[in-house]
């Protein structure tokens, strides 16, 4: 049976006088022109891969935004035994000045839509593609991410000698997927942290904070015990972080969490063609109350009043 190879890369995109233009690389070991991707080192989660390889081989720090359509095709391994490759890919805008180039790569090319089809030199890089042309043409290419995150792994109950449970810790555990999160928060390039103020869901955000140079903004409605005493607080916190339109983590618990879900849901764009696999995803993560340290990003396209969610996708440790 052939073994599975995990990779992932970027569709950069940019607007210049007023036309979309995408980003291709050639390999001058293969001849082609191709997307900035590669395999997932051990450990390493697929956004996290996307990013890095983009600036391994172009140069460019990428900001992840709507994911686009996978690529599986069939690879020789150096054993000359067939393997299946799958690679995950994601549009991308660029952030900050252009480095160098990976010694695989010798040229990076900004071009148009036509000329990209025309140039690509494998049919299935053109479902990428595609998917950023008909994106761009609807509106929903453009897009902030709001990432729902659910604190980790956090001591047990039973184990606290604490009399105030939001004092609670996060365990081993917990601790060491807060530090794997914050690779993944970069990726998408956030910018606001909020919190509920217990300690397990600010210290889950707390290795991305101090990376990233941030403040966590806490409020009481996100906790377990503002949920009780008010729920509505945290549909308002919600609607806040959609109006202001920052890319923005938030985290919150398994009790609360359920509402915040179905608040997005009703935010999702009743015009997508896949209106009911994102609202459907939302939904299913609103039943599970996400797994403990999961990342479920949120794609909005606009701000205030017409912010709709576009796309979502689920990041489990």
């Amino acid at each position: 049976m052939p073994s599975a190879i995990p990779a992932a890369g970027t569709i950069p995109w940019r607007i210049r006088d007023g036309a979309l233009h995408v980003a291709l690389i050639h390999r001058p070991r293969y001849g082609d022109w191709s997307w900035p991707k590669g395999k997932v080192d051990p450990g390493e989660e697929w956004p996290v891969t996307a990013v890095r390889e983009t600036r391994e081989e172009t140069g460019m720090q990428a900001r992840l935004g709507i994911p686009l359509p996978d690529a599986t095709y069939m690879v020789m391994s150096r054993t000359g035994r067939p393997d299946e490759k799958r690679v995950r890919y994601w549009a991308a805008t660029v952030t900050g000045k252009p480095g160098r180039l990976a010694h695989e790569v010798d040229q990076v090319d900004w071009m148009t839509i036509a000329a990209a089809h025309s140039r690509l030199d494998y049919a299935r890089d053109r479902d990428q593609l595609l998917a950023v042309a008909q994106a761009h043409q609807h509106g929903w290419l453009d897009t902030w991410p709001l990432v729902v995150v659910r604190h980790a792994k956090a001591m047990a109950r039973s184990d606290f000698r604490g009399h105030d449970d939001q004092r609670r810790p996060l365990d081993g555990r917990g601790r060491a997927r807060s530090a794997g999160l914050a690779p993944v928060l970069a990726a998408y390039g956030i910018t606001r942290l909020v919190s509920s103020p217990s300690v397990r869901c600010v210290d889950t955000l707390a290795p991305y904070a101090a990376a990233a140079r941030l403040r966590i903004r806490t409020k009481a409605g996100l906790s377990e015990e503002g949920f009780e005493v008010d729920p509505t607080k945290a549909v308002h916190h919600t609607h806040r972080l959609l109006e202001r339109g920052e890319a923005v983590a938030v985290c919150s618990h398994g009790p609360v969490l359920p509402t915040i879900m179905t608040t997005l849901v009703e935010a999702v764009d009743p015009s997508l063609p896949r209106h009911d696999d994102v609202a459907g995803l939302l939904t299913e993560a609103a039943a599970d109350r996400l797994v403990k340290g999961e990342a479920l990003v949120c794609h909005v396209s606009g701000r205030g009043d017409r912010a709709r969610i576009v796309a979502a996708e689920r990041h489990l440790p």
